[in-house]
């Protein structure tokens, strides 16, 4: 029997997540002036009332994962974190098919770097920024945004761990798997700030400088991106 009120619950948290996301990108909208600026302030207003309908759906969850629910998370992640991703795209009319916007977002959670669009640097500054951003998130992956916010799960770190490993797991994993994972994503944060440092852009006062050179970490720092 699947816990449907428990993956409701795991699934709000992950878009309440990429909500936060967007409201970065909709503060460089803000900060150039451009005209993404509506196309995330509708995108996050979207994700934050289903993030918030699918919490109210899973209140009282029981808090127990099995391993068939864990697949089932795992695969809805990626679905929905992607179909959410792709609202700034469509909304602001930069990519006018779903198809080729859910192929943009996709790309960039799973860190293909393919794309579709012809002549990136006429999008905003913002869309650029989203587009960077996936790809830093899928670095460590969307799933281990899972293990790392939601440790309240009775077992289920391990299950989803498990569910989300592309082969068989033969060593036993660590009971603490969700405070590794929030070391490791701490890690990889300093990491992309010490290298945008190293870059020595950011000596430059100017917002473009700052801007770009996190922009570009964002990619690199996973050896590979949308970036020319």
């Amino acid at each position: 029997m699947i816990n449907l009120k428990l993956i409701y619950k795991i699934i709000g948290s992950l878009l309440f997540i990429e909500a936060a996301l967007m409201a970065m990108c909709l503060i460089m909208a803000i900060a150039w002036g451009e005209s993404d600026i509506k196309a995330f302030s509708i995108s996050i207003a979207v994700t934050l009332v289903c993030a918030l309908l699918l919490r109210y759906l899973g209140r009282k969850s029981d808090n127990m994962l099995s391993r068939r629910d864990a697949y089932l998370v795992v695969t809805l992640s990626w679905v929905l974190f992607s179909l959410f991703g792709t609202l700034p795209f469509m909304t602001g009319g930069y990519i006018k098919s779903f198809t080729d916007a859910y192929f943009e977002t996709m790309s960039g959670f799973t860190t293909t770097g393919a794309t579709i669009i012809d002549d990136v640097e006429c999008l905003p500054h913002g869309i650029l920024f989203w587009r960077s951003l996936t790809q830093w998130i899928g670095g460590l992956g969307i799933v281990f945004f899972t293990i790392a916010l939601l440790p309240s799960l009775i077992g289920g770190s391990v299950k989803i761990f498990a569910a989300e490993a592309t082969g068989p797991i033969r060593m036993k994993l660590h009971p603490k798997l969700s405070t590794s994972s929030q070391w490791i994503w701490m890690v990889y944060l300093i990491l992309t700030e010490l290298h945008v440092l190293r870059h020595g852009l950011v000596r430059r006062r100017e917002l473009f400088y700052v801007y770009n050179s996190h922009r570009r970490l964002l990619h690199t720092q996973r050896q590979r991106g949308f970036l020319p």
